[in-house]
C-alpha cells in the first residue's frame, strides 16, 4: 500500500484548511494510500509544537531530521498551507527544507500577497522540481504564474448528501424564530458588522457558529454589546455544522476576502438562501451559475433558486469527484 503524509499548522479544527485537509485525507485513502498526519496543533498522528501557527518564540521549528522522521516512508507529502501563508515562517521554512528533493504537493489555500496583514512580506514561495503546486482558485493560479510557479486548480469539494437535524439544533438553542447563521470563525475579514445588519434587516436572531480568533475577541464583544438583534454564539454540545445549516432560515457570508469560501457551496447543498457581500474569488464561483443575494434582494422562500443552486453544487463540487482530481495531480 502506498503511503502519504499530510502536514499543516493545525489539523482537526473547524477552520477551512483543516476541513479541506480532512477531505483530501479521505480521498487519498479511497485511492489506496495509507495516510498519516503531522501538525503543530489539533488532531494528528504526530504533533510537533514548533509547527503551530501560534508557536511562541522560544519554541523552535522542528529540525530537518525530525520532520523527515515524521514523514516516514511517505511516497508523497501534502503540505496544507504551511508553506503558503507565513503564519509561522520558521515552520514553513523548516517544512520546505525537509521536502527538498522528495515528491510533494504544496496546496495553497492562501498566499501572503492576498492578505493585508502580510503586505510587507516579500519572501518568495518555496518551490522545487520534485513538487506539484495546487491552489483552490484561478485567481491564485494566475498570480502564482506571474511569479514563475505553475499550479493546478483543484476546487474545494463537498458531500452533497449531508444529513443534519434542524430539530436537534433548534432544541439545543431554544430558538423557534427566524434564524440567520454565520457558519464561520469570527475574525475581521468575515465582516461580522454586516452580518449583524443583515439579521437586523430581516428580523432574525444571528447565530455566530465559530469562535473569535486572530485577536478579534474584544472587537466582537464590543459589536455584540451594541447590537440590536438577538445573538447566539458558538455550537451547543452535540450540534454539528450540518445541523446548523438545516436549522437556519438564511446564511450570512459577507466576507471581504476568502480563498474559496465554503459557505457558498454548503448553503447550496442545504438549500438555504445565502446573503453575500463581495470578494474577488466570489465572482469566480458565481460564474458556475449560483444565485446568491445581497442584503437588498434576499428572498427566504425562492425555492426555484435554491434547487438550482443545489444542482450547480452537485455538478461542479461533488466530493465523490475529489479522488479522481487528486489522482490527476499525483500523475505529475
Amino acid at each position: 500500500m502506498p503511503a502519504a503524509a499530510v502536514v499543516s499548522y493545525r489539523l482537526g479544527h473547524a477552520d477551512g484548511v483543516s476541513v479541506e485537509a480532512a477531505k483530501w485525507i479521505g480521498a487519498l485513502r479511497r485511492l489506496g494510500y495509507d495516510v498519516h498526519t503531522v501538525a503543530g496543533a489539533g488532531a494528528a498522528d504526530v504533533i510537533l509544537p514548533g509547527l503551530a501557527y501560534y508557536a511562541p518564540d522560544d519554541v523552535a521549528a522542528p529540525a530537518r531530521a525530525e520532520l523527515t522522521d515524521a514523514f516516514g516512508g511517505a511516497e508523497v507529502v501534502i503540505a496544507e498551507n504551511i508553506c503558503s501563508l507565513p503564519l509561522n515562517p520558521r515552520a514553513g521554512r523548516a517544512v520546505a527544507d525537509a521536502l527538498r528533493g522528495r515528491r510533494a504537493v504544496l496546496r495553497h489555500h492562501d498566499v501572503p500577497w492576498q492578505r493585508e496583514r502580510f503586505a510587507h512580506w516579500n519572501e518568495p514561495l518555496p518551490t522545487d522540481e520534485h513538487w506539484t503546486h495546487v491552489c483552490i482558485n484561478q485567481l491564485t493560479q494566475r498570480e502564482l504564474a506571474a511569479r514563475g510557479i505553475e499550479a493546478r486548480v483543484v476546487y474545494n469539494h463537498f458531500d452533497v448528501t449531508p444529513i443534519g437535524s434542524a430539530a436537534s439544533a433548534r432544541d439545543a438553542l431554544g430558538e423557534d424564530g427566524l434564524l440567520a447563521l454565520q457558519p464561520t470563525r469570527a475574525i475581521a475579514r468575515k465582516n461580522i458588522p454586516e452580518s449583524i445588519r443583515i439579521a437586523e434587516k430581516v428580523g432574525a436572531t444571528l447565530w455566530l457558529a465559530g469562535p473569535a480568533e486572530e485577536g478579534y475577541g474584544a472587537t466582537l464583544d464590543a459589536l455584540l454589546d451594541a447590537r440590536r438583534v438577538p445573538t447566539i454564539r458558538g455550537m451547543p454540545s452535540g450540534v454539528s455544522i450540518a445541523d446548523a445549516y438545516e436549522a437556519c432560515d438564511l446564511v450570512t457570508f459577507p466576507s471581504t476576502w476568502e480563498g474559496f469560501g465554503n459557505p457558498t457551496v454548503e448553503s447550496a447543498i442545504h438549500r438555504k438562501p445565502l446573503v453575500v457581500a463581495s470578494y474577488p474569488v466570489l465572482e469566480e464561483l458565481r460564474a458556475f451559475g449560483f444565485h446568491w443575494y445581497d442584503i437588498d434582494t434576499v428572498e427566504l422562500d425562492d425555492h426555484k433558486a435554491l434547487e438550482h443552486n443545489y444542482e450547480v453544487a452537485a455538478r461542479h463540487f461533488n466530493l465523490r469527484d475529489l479522488p479522481q482530481a487528486i489522482a490527476e495531480v499525483l500523475k505529475d
